[in-house]
């Protein structure tokens, strides 16, 4: 059986020092120890000491890894070692705080004997007794697992500034221009699996295209979005927009592969793409979130895209969006080339 993992002692961190200065690897290191590579690295990563005044004095000590690990341990046991600052914090959090609004307000509040960091409240959510109290629920965004804020991987470089909705053409936002899409995903209950509704919206139509996935890779979505979409002209799949989603990170398969180019709203903006979160509503009236899709035959999807592209709009002058689309494929083929 695998042994539960404990922390490093005093004296294993004096080993790391005094090996990190005789330029040893970390593997090496690990050997001595009696400790996992990823381990050693964990511990050098969390403890290097960095001095902007004397930038010289940088590097891992063991005495002050052992004092930032001590300190560490101090601010998480906050909150199991004060039963009152926890009870300000729960009841706090189910009032709708965000452990950023709560961190902050205890530093204001004169008569607090305490101070939190936002990422201690966060680490008290995720652990077993969080966990049992279901405090991550909650929170304004709840996750799986935490990271720290600083330990996430930046999606700056996945979704580029200059494809911001921002930058979007006029004709895309006043949907004076046929061939202009919004993409999304409809997620449902995890006890069914990991199956999911991809939604395509044509925003001057209106006209919507259902498709389903059995896992929410990005690989595999992108490739049946192209299946689905590449039949038409180019005219009519000009671009899609999408939200950050990492569902989404293969946003240049489309591209590459039919030229129809990716656009991404602003970060926590889902309403910025208001025609396919309007049609996600519609669709749940069908689907609700507590639908097994594995055991939906595919004609049902069909049926039921069928059904929204026959429904009469408002905005369309009480038109359906099958007339409306098939309008605009009909004025792209009569045009000139």
């Amino acid at each position: 059986m695998p042994r539960s993992f404990t922390q490093l002692t005093i004296d294993e961190r004096r080993t790391v020092s005094r090996m990190l200065q005789a330029k040893a690897r970390l593997a090496q290191i690990a050997s001595v120890l009696g400790r996992h590579r990823s381990t050693v690295h964990r511990e050098i990563k969390r403890n290097w000491w960095r001095d902007k005044e004397v930038p010289q004095a940088d590097g891992y000590w063991h005495v002050t890894a052992h004092s930032l690990y001590e300190q560490r341990r101090r601010s998480y046991r906050k909150l199991h070692q004060h039963p009152q600052l926890r009870h300000v914090v729960i009841d706090r959090l189910k009032a709708g705080w965000s452990p950023e609004q709560i961190a902050g307000r205890l530093k204001r509040e004169p008569d607090a004997q305490h101070r939190l960091c936002h990422e201690t409240i966060y680490r008290y959510v995720y652990s077993e007794d969080g966990q049992s109290q279901e405090l991550a629920r909650h929170l304004p965004e709840r996750r799986r697992k935490r990271k720290p804020r600083y330990a996430r991987r930046p999606r700056g470089l996945v979704f580029p500034d200059f494809m911001a909705i921002r930058h979007r053409p006029e004709q895309v936002n006043d949907r004076g221009q046929f061939g202009h899409w919004e993409g999304d995903l409809m997620i449902f209950r995890k006890e069914y699996g990991n199956a999911n509704i991809a939604t395509l919206v044509e925003r001057k139509s209106r006209y919507t295209v259902l498709f389903r996935n059995n896992d929410r890779q990005s690989k595999p979505i992108m490739g049946r979005l192209i299946n689905e979409l590449s039949a038409l002209p180019h005219s009519a799949r000009q671009s899609i927009t999408f939200d950050r989603g990492f569902e989404f990170v293969s946003w240049r398969d489309p591209e590459t592969g039919m030229g129809t180019k990716a656009w991404f709203c602003d970060p926590q903006a889902p309403w910025q793409k208001g025609s396919v979160e309007n049609m996600n509503k519609r669709v749940r009236r069908y689907l609700p979130r507590d639908t097994d899709l594995l055991s939906l035959p595919h004609q049902s999807v069909r049926s039921i895209c069928e059904c929204l592209n026959a429904t009469p709009r408002k905005c369309l002058d009480y038109r359906t969006p099958s007339e409306v689309f098939r309008e605009q494929l009909v004025e792209i083929v009569s045009l000139p080339e």
